[in-house]
């Protein structure tokens, strides 16, 4: 039987015991300043002369605070955590601390807030490292070239748009045309690839989050994904500084020689509140209201992802930010600005999305700078082929709306384009493996499909991902065997 101790707390008196031994008073010289006013998410301080920007200030009533803005007099800041008892005379001190989020794998299969903070009501994430929220981009030496695909399920995008690991491809078009579905179809198809995916929500409503946390929980898809939340009803420094957080839990795994994949949804609503915060704290505004510093802010976050060389890790992190445009209108301010900054983007499509054709990716308007040179050689081979009869075909469709009589050899091609028109819809939650649509990329290539009537494809299409899985062929198989597999898929359907 264990020894009971005499003295109960007795530990704890020891411990305060050598501390007043070891305490010797001195003259400590701390700053003060004093709120001298609170309201839409900023506070007012004056005092703290040698406060720099980014700065945590801790607020005696428990409230914490960061520096946005230096005036002559008085100190903007953006509040992160308020509590009720804030107001006018509260005392403020620097903390001494930089903004940080804790990063790891605990935080797989998590819902977070940008502070790390837990929202899915289980404990605090497990987290043995922290990762800084606004941290440098990675130097140009320690970038590698972008050399592998991101496979996204998407038969459009795979084959007409690809995308590298390490790309920056943004996701363009009005609301309600299926952005956010086809960033969530690319999540789910990161499963089983060791892909650890970051998904970034700024300023929607809890509905809209809850969907998408749904999604990705009955699609399996949220064991390898965190989920990061800032929704239309927290702080607006929260939203300000969602992205980043998000980057900086991506980052991480960057770093440890892990492929990422983030997406941020939506900057249109980032850009917002940034520039609401902006104007709160008198900064100059410039175009449409925003502050000058709106396209080093993207910049800066974007520029993050990127695929490190071997001495690094050889991580990656791909990005896929989202921004709304207004009556498909792509030249304001902000989508401009995205277009600048990253490798491509992907344009979705008001009249596409009205005709059914899903997704509503208007080919002509989209492009990957960079993504051509991670596509698998076979897959490029095919994809080059189907792109220009698929451009060629909607150049020629304009005549046909005038009812002009063609050649045979026009009609023919025609014929092929709406076929293939055809094949590249594809419902939600629906990715397919990048061997199913190489299979269908070589049956269209080679004339196989050319007797298949309209009606009879979907039909012919549902079947091909277990045949394509059945068959056991992979990319680098020769292309004699992916045209037997394809003849005899074909067959068996129309028999």
């Amino acid at each position: 039987m264990a020894a009971t101790d005499p003295l109960p707390g007795s530990a704890s008196l020891a411990r305060q015991a050598r501390w007043l031994e070891a305490y010797r008073p001195g003259l400590r010289v701390a700053e003060q300043g004093t709120v001298v006013a609170v309201g839409d998410g900023i506070i007012w301080v004056r005092g703290l002369p040698s406060a720099a920007m980014d700065d945590l200030l801790a607020l005696s009533e428990g409230s914490t605070a960061l520096v946005f803005h230096l005036g002559r007099d008085l100190l903007g800041a953006i509040l992160l955590k308020q509590s009720p008892a804030l107001s006018a005379g509260t005392v403020a001190h620097v903390s001494g601390l930089r903004l940080s989020i804790a990063v790891g794998d605990g935080l797989l299969g998590r819902v977070i807030d940008p502070l790390g903070a837990p929202l899915d009501g289980l404990a605090p994430p497990r987290a043995t490292a922290r990762g800084a929220i606004d941290a440098p981009s990675p130097p140009i030496v320690a970038r590698d070239f972008v050399n592998e695909a991101l496979y996204t399920g998407s038969k459009i995008v795979d084959s007409m748009i690809p995308i590298g690991k390490g790309q920056r491809q943004l996701l363009i078009g009005d609301n309600g045309l299926g952005k956010t579905a086809f960033a969530l179809d690319t999540v789910i198809n990161q499963k089983g690839k060791g892909v650890y995916c970051v998904y970034v929500i700024v300023g929607q409503k809890r509905s809209s989050v809850v969907s998408v946390i749904e999604t990705l929980r009955n699609a399996g898809a949220l064991a390898h994904s965190t989920v990061l939340v800032a929704e239309a009803s927290v702080l607006p420094g929260l939203k300000y500084l969602a992205p980043f957080a998000g980057c900086a839990v991506a980052e991480a795994w960057m770093r440890q020689g892990r492929d990422t994949l983030v997406v941020y949804d939506d900057l249109s609503t980032h850009a917002r509140t940034y520039r609401e915060l902006s104007l709160l704290l008198r900064r100059p505004p410039g175009r449409e209201a925003y502050p000058g510093d709106i396209f080093y802010l993207h910049s800066r976050l974007l520029e993050r992802s990127t695929h490190l060389n071997a001495a690094q890790g050889g991580g990656s992190m791909t990005a896929l930010p989202i921004i709304e445009t207004e009556l498909g209108e792509i030249a304001t301010y902000i989508p401009t600005n995205l277009i600048s900054i990253t490798d491509g983007q992907i344009y979705f499509e008001q009249r596409l999305f009205a005709a059914g054709f899903l997704p509503a990716i208007d080919v002509t308007k989209s492009v990957s700078r960079i993504g051509g040179n991670a596509q698998d050689p076979a897959v490029k081979r095919e994809a080059g082929r189907l792109k220009l009869d698929y451009l060629q075909f909607l150049e020629l469709e304009i005549f046909t709306r005038f009812g002009a009589r063609l050649e045979a050899s026009m009609e023919a091609k025609i014929q092929r384009g709406r076929m293939l028109r055809d094949i590249l819809k594809q419902d939600r939650l629906t990715p397919w493996a990048i061997e199913a649509q190489f299979l269908w990329m070589v049956a269209f290539n080679d004339g196989l499909l050319d007797g298949v009537a309209t009606e009879a494809l979907p039909a012919l299409l549902a079947a091909l991902p277990a045949r394509a899985a059945a068959g056991g062929l992979t990319l680098d198989t020769a292309r004699e065997r992916w045209i037997q597999v394809a003849t005899a898929w074909i067959q068996e359907a129309k028999g």
